[in-house]
C-alpha cells in the first residue's frame, strides 16, 4: 500500500509551486493519486476518474501552468522541464511522498521527466495517448498551423469556440458518442484569461520531446516503477502506432488498448482509467 496523507481542506485551492499560481484539487483521504492533464484541458480532465475513485483515496489535480484557472503568464517559458518543476514543489507544498500518476497527451512528457529524475516519490504511472516517441507524433493540421513561427501568435489568437470543437471532435472515437459540451468546456477552460491567445506557445511540448527524446524514452525503458498504458487505437495523433512501439520496448508492462477509443481515455472510457489506477492504489 502506498503511504495516506489527510488532506487539510477539501476542494480546491490556489497555491504558488516555482512562482507560478496553481489552481489545485486536492480531495479525499488515503493513497495518492495525482492528475496531470492534457494540452487542451485542465484538472477538470478528470472529475469522472474522480468521482469513481472516491472517497477511499486523495485525489490530486492541478491545472498546468498556462492552463484552466492557474496563471498564465506571457514572459513565463513554457517548458516541460519547468511544468515538472512545478509539480515536485506541488508536492513539497502538499506534502506529498508517494503517489500514483496518471498522466494524458502533453503530461505523458511531463511523467517521463519525473520518472527520467527518479526522485522517489512515483509510485507507478498510468499513461494515456501521448507522444512517447516523437518520431511516431502525427500532429494535427491545427498544431502544425500554430507551430509555424511566422504566422502561430496570429492563428493562435484567432481560434474559435466553433474551431476548436470541431478539431476535438476529429480526435474522438467510436465507444461513446462525441461530448460537444466536453469539447465547448475545454475551449472555456483555455479561453480563460486569454489562454486561447497562448495556444502557439503551449505546444513547446513538440519541441521539447524532439530534444529530449533519448532520455525520456530511456526513462521509460529502464525504470523499474510500475507502468500501465491505458491507450485508445483510434486516436490519429498518438493511437495504435504509438502503443505497439511500447509492446515492443517493454513487453513486461502492463497495456491496455481500447479498438473503440481514440485520443480521450479519461472522458471515453473513465471507467477502465479508474480501475486501472484502483489496481496499482489498492492492489490487495
Amino acid at each position: 500500500m502506498l503511504s495516506s496523507a489527510a488532506v487539510n481542506a477539501p476542494g480546491y485551492r490556489d497555491v504558488k509551486a516555482s512562482g507560478i499560481r496553481l489552481r489545485v484539487t486536492d480531495v479525499g483521504s488515503g493513497p495518492v493519486v495525482l492528475f496531470l492533464h492534457s494540452a487542451l484541458l485542465s484538472r477538470r480532465t478528470w472529475d469522472r476518474v474522480q468521482e469513481l475513485l472516491a472517497p477511499s483515496f486523495r485525489v490530486v489535480a492541478l491545472d498546468l501552468p498556462g492552463f484552466g484557472a492557474s496563471a498564465k503568464p506571457r514572459d513565463h517559458r513554457y517548458s516541460i522541464s519547468a511544468a515538472a518543476d512545478a509539480v515536485e514543489a506541488l508536492w513539497r507544498h502538499h506534502g506529498v511522498e508517494r503517489t500514483v500518476v496518471a498522466a494524458h497527451d502533453y503530461s505523458v512528457s511531463i511523467a517521463q521527466e519525473l520518472l527520467a529524475r527518479s526522485d522517489g516519490r512515483l509510485a507507478a504511472v498510468v499513461f494515456m495517448n501521448g507522444g512517447l516517441y516523437p518520431d511516431l507524433h502525427r500532429p494535427t493540421r491545427g498544431q502544425q498551423a500554430l507551430l509555424d513561427p511566422e504566422h502561430g501568435a496570429a492563428l493562435a489568437a484567432a481560434v474559435t469556440e466553433e474551431g476548436f470543437v470541431r478539431g476535438i471532435d476529429g480526435t474522438w472515437g467510436e465507444r461513446v458518442p462525441f461530448d460537444g459540451r466536453a469539447a465547448t468546456e475545454m475551449y472555456r477552460s483555455m479561453a480563460e484569461r486569454d489562454g486561447v491567445s497562448l495556444m502557439h506557445a503551449l505546444l513547446h511540448y513538440v519541441a521539447d520531446r524532439r530534444e529530449h527524446a533519448e532520455r525520456w524514452a530511456t526513462a521509460i525503458d529502464d525504470t523499474a516503477v510500475p507502468l500501465a498504458f491505458v491507450w485508445g487505437d483510434l486516436d490519429p495523433v498518438s493511437g495504435a502506432h504509438m502503443i505497439e512501439r511500447v509492446e515492443q520496448r517493454r513487453p513486461d508492462a502492463r497495456i491496455v488498448r481500447l479498438a473503440d477509443a481514440a485520443h480521450w481515455p479519461p472522458l471515453e472510457a473513465p471507467e477502465v482509467v479508474a480501475a486501472e489506477l484502483l489496481r496499482l492504489l489498492d492492489p490487495a
